[in-house]
């Protein structure tokens, strides 16, 4: 069969793709990736042997600026014209796009010649992009249980799926909790300096003190915390880069951080409890973090509502009563079969 996956802009929509396109190579069908300039180099890197990568013009349309706008449209709608004509030659039987503008042209080339297409929500509120293609799609395969967003008028079929994760995450997947009292806190972007600011106040307001903490700071950040954990006699290894994320996450006993859909997913993956802060101006965030606190593993908090305080009493609570992490552990748990559930979707329809 032939299968044409289209993909975004970015690593978290490259990666399921990616993913997702090796396991259908492996499986003896034929691959064609598409994405656009931004990822070029990494959808190369990454693609399986055999597989045709295709270049095509489009980036994101959320400029502030009408004529920028205007301009995102423009090349979007010239790709797509251009992949009805690739289309009209070389048909692919299915299409299977992960997000991001740069997949709605292989949509809608699909939608004009009636080729089964599939979209892949990483979010647990459908983004942008794909709320726009959707009215030219059969199945929507989601990341969360729960999508906010999508329209309520719509036909599509919704197939819980997962969200592929990285083979690292997934070596890790189930392993126990240490229980010796490890925290996790992945900061390191300057949308996480809230991290920065109430973490170490929390801790250092915390009576007992038995915490080593693991801080992801940006480079500016990492003497200061460093110099802030040390006087105030905090057990702390401060680092601008992890470069063993699966490992980290492992060794944590708690984690604190954003919720982007593959930190949540991988933190769920490995099953550890978690503290999310969505950022604020993201509602992504705020829907990935809500689906993770349903589950009972951890906590969803408010930025504005993410003070020393309030950390304080609950790293407390939850520090003493390692029973209860490890309770918060199972309930985040999850068995992660999306490469092959995504796969086993688009192929039996």
């Amino acid at each position: 069969m032939k299968i044409w996956i289209a993909t975004g802009g970015t690593g978290g929509h490259v990666f399921p793709a990616l993913a997702v396109a090796s396991e259908l190579a492996a499986r003896g069908h034929g691959v064609v990736i598409s994405c656009d300039g931004r990822v070029r180099k990494m959808v190369a890197d990454g693609a399986p042997k055999g597989a045709k990568c295709v270049h095509i013009w489009a980036s994101g349309v959320g400029a502030k600026s009408k004529i920028k706008q205007m301009w995102a449209l423009l090349k979007i709608a010239v790709s797509a014209a251009a992949l009805i004509v690739r289309f009209a030659f070389s048909r692919p039987q299915r299409v299977v796009a992960f997000g991001g503008y740069a997949s709605v042209p292989a949509v809608f080339a699909a939608h004009v010649w009636h080729i089964p297409t599939f979209l892949h929500e990483q979010n647990g509120a459908i983004g942008r992009a794909n709320k726009f293609a959707m009215r030219w799609v059969k199945t929507l395969m989601t990341s969360f249980h729960d999508v906010s967003g999508i329209p309520q008028n719509t036909n599509v079929r919704l197939v819980y799926t997962g969200l592929p994760v990285r083979q690292e995450i997934m070596a890790r997947a189930g392993s126990a909790l240490a229980g010796e009292s490890k925290l996790l806190v992945t900061g390191g972007s300057l949308g996480a300096q809230i991290l920065d600011d109430v973490v170490p106040l929390a801790i250092r307001d915390m009576k007992n003190k038995k915490i080593f903490v693991t801080h992801q700071t940006r480079p500016e950040n990492v003497k200061r915390l460093q110099k802030f954990y040390a006087d105030n006699k905090i057990r702390a290894n401060v680092l601008s880069f992890i470069h063993d994320m699966a490992g980290a996450i492992a060794d944590a006993d708690l984690i604190i951080g954003r919720s982007g859909a593959s930190t949540v997913i991988e933190i769920a993956t490995i099953g550890r409890p978690a503290i999310f802060v969505p950022l604020a101006i993201n509602p992504d965030q705020a829907a990935n973090a809500a689906n993770f606190e349903k589950t009972g593993g951890g906590f969803a908090i408010a930025q504005d509502k993410f003070t020393p305080k309030w950390l304080t009493a609950t790293l407390t609570d939850l520090f003493e009563n390692p029973s209860r992490l490890e309770k918060m552990a199972n309930k985040a748990r999850i068995e992660n079969r999306a490469v092959e559930k995504i796969a086993d979707t688009v192929l039996k329809d």
